[in-house]
């Protein structure tokens, strides 16, 4: 795939900080994630692995068994899911005969879609016939393998559909009915990070107003393990030593991740948390070289000073990058090279570039790789730290570091310049040529936090799911979460109500203070009846107007101020019906239910 934009376009409009931007290039935020790594199940997790620089690298799990006399020298260590095999088919409206079709690599990119959507503070069900993207890079066909072991007869109607790599973002879409572009990437290993690329594209240019980005990768056959291994590029120790003067290969990692991308100026309006900032990205492609698969420095430094000129930043301003950082003999020393050309020597820079490997914990993803790295430095944008590359021993002594002015980040610490503004790189890099780089900034300051406003008083937590098992497990990591006793639970209710998808099995917690919020909630986790808990399965027939008529005794004096003060929507239904009665009746409705007066409140003719 060639370059999006010739580097010599990119002078459209200078930068305060005189570098040079293309005009139509308005940064993306990065607003919600979702991850399924080795050893971590959610971006959480994933930042507290990094944090303590483990180690995600196991044997195979049990269940994952070599083809009846398949051609291989047995089971290789790698970053492992726990589990690739349990998916709740009911909850996307899929049949279990075509669950068992569908690659599990579609049913990943389902779960991380709807959980990315969510951590941005979006109800996934609100979107359908919005034009969001969604844009997922996949290169692996390993479940597809696995199906035609059995031969012709285990070949049923929705295998079609569920093998195909076109589907993992098509179904995505189609679950939550979107009407945007709907694509899957496959250009080797910077497959997910050209998808980001796209997505962010699709943003400027107003194809979609909001996008999911990000990649899958599973390695279920065993065959597609000795492809690579035959190829050369495998470890023979399991371990990515990136940068080091072991770098031998890479060790193979599988799982994914979906961002969640809209137009900076839309999120702040929004009032939106943003994680990070997408300021520029670049692809090209390494041309005519030595082989196929042979990297090209000079395509892999032009790349990065591409996305830089995209996001209006200086090299000497960029104080991290996120390698492509396989641990390779040959791929190594050319990605320092080109670090350290486009960036490293920079004449203002104050310190040596920092650089790093998420390989070095969880395993090279391939097809995903590039949003594990964009997913590991947005983490490191907003936490504020850098997290500790591993496997660094020995300085590889084909790589100039002094020169080049690089280090590999060994320890987890602050930034080498916290007092500047935050700027990182992320590489991908596809082994037929296809290069990408992304540059992210810290997000914008923002003001602080508005507690949302309610009355005196109980508030209500609504929790809702698919069936009665995942309500009480949801009502058992809501307790959980508000354990610590430092939320605010207007805050916690209004997002509960706001952001969250209204699925059939609910319940409601009346929560007076953080002590009954939390007897409820584990009461609905244990299947106990509380005083604070109501339970229930909603309706068939969907939304709708609802009429309360509660009957005289139900009122209070101003029972409607808060409401009518605060909510512009019930203030203006309140002024219609006002000005509808009022004459009608000759009093005022507007008085009756605002006053603290309570005169007229108790007549019955009320």
């Amino acid at each position: 795939m060639g370059a999006v934009h010739d580097s010599s376009t990119a002078a459209g409009r200078s930068s305060a900080s005189g570098a040079t931007t293309d005009a139509h290039a308005e940064p993306v935020a990065v607003i919600g994630l979702a991850c399924r790594l080795p050893g971590a199940a959610d971006p959480a997790a994933f930042w507290q692995l990094l944090r303590a620089g483990r180690d995600a690298i196991t044997e195979p799990p049990p269940h994952r068994h070599p083809a009846p006399g398949a051609d291989t020298d047995g089971p290789r260590p790698g970053g492992y899911l726990d589990r690739v095999d349990g998916f709740d088919a009911a909850f996307f409206g899929i049949s279990p005969h075509e669950a068992q079709a569908i690659d599990p690599q579609q049913r990943l990119a389902l779960e991380l879609g709807w959980e990315a959507l969510e951590d941005a503070g979006i109800a996934p069900d609100s979107l359908g016939g919005s034009p969001a993207g969604v844009y997922v890079g996949a290169i692996a066909d390993d479940y597809a393998t696995l199906l035609r072991r059995g031969g012709p007869q285990g070949i049923t109607r929705h295998v079609f559909t569920g093998v195909q790599r076109g589907l993992i973002a098509n179904r995505l879409s189609y679950s939550l009915g979107l009407r945007g572009p709907s694509l899957t990437v496959d250009c080797g290993q910077s497959s997910s990070l050209v998808a980001v690329h796209l997505a962010a594209e699709a943003l400027r240019r107003g194809e979609a107003a909001l996008a999911l980005a990000g990649g899958v990768h599973l390695n279920l056959a065993v065959e597609s393990t000795t492809e690579v291994d035959r190829f050369g590029a495998l470890s023979p120790d399991g371990r990515c030593h990136t940068f080091d003067a072991r770098a031998n290969g890479f060790v193979r990692g599988e799982g994914g991740a979906l961002v969640v991308l809209k137009p900076l100026s839309r999120a702040l309006a929004d009032g939106d948390r943003v994680y990070c900032v997408l300021s520029g990205t670049a692809v090209n492609h390494d041309g005519s070289g030595e082989g196929l698969a042979v990297p090209n420095g000079e395509a892999q430094r032009e790349v990065v000073t591409t996305a830089l000129a995209h996001a209006g930043v200086r090299p000497e301003d960029v104080q991290y990058v996120e390698l492509h950082g396989t641990g390779t003999p040959v791929g190594d020393p050319v990605e320092a090279a080109a670090l350290g050309a486009a960036l490293g020597t920079a004449p203002g820079r104050r310190a040596a570039l920092a650089v790093g490997s998420a390989k070095t914990n969880i395993g090279h993803l391939e097809g995903a790789a590039g949003v594990v790295g964009l997913l590991k430095a947005a983490l490191s944008l907003y936490h504020r730290e850098l997290p500790a590359s591993l496997n660094f021993r020995t300085p590889n002594p084909a790589i100039p570091f002094d020169r080049l002015r690089l280090r590999v980040q060994t320890e987890t610490g602050p930034w080498p310049c916290p007092d500047r503004p935050l700027v990182a790189g992320v590489s991908a890099f596809g082994v037929g040529g296809t290069n990408a780089h992304a540059v992210l900034t810290e997000a914008p300051p923002s003001p602080p936090d508005e507690p949302a406003v309610a009355p005196d008083g109980a508030v209500p937590l609504v929790v809702s799911a698919a069936s009665a098992q995942a309500l009480a497990a949801l009502g058992g990591q809501l307790a959980d979460a508000l354990e610590g006793g430092q939320q605010h639970l207007p805050d916690v209710a209004h997002a509960l109500a706001t952001t969250r998808a209204l699925l059939p099995h609910r319940a409601v917690v009346v929560a007076e203070d953080h002590q009954s919020a939390l007897e409820g909630l584990r009461a609905l986790a244990d299947g106990v009846n509380a005083p604070h808990l109501i339970t229930g399965v909603a309706a068939p027939s969907g939304r709708g107007p609802v009429f309360v008529f509660p009957g005289q005794g139900s009122q209070w004096a101003g029972m409607a101020r808060d409401l009518y003060h605060t909510d512009p929507h019930f203030h203006d239904a309140l002024d219609t019906c006002a000005t509808a009665l009022d004459p009608l009746t000759g009093w005022s409705l507007i008085d009756t239910l605002t006053t603290t007066d309570d005169t007229w409140l108790h007549h019955v003719d009320k």
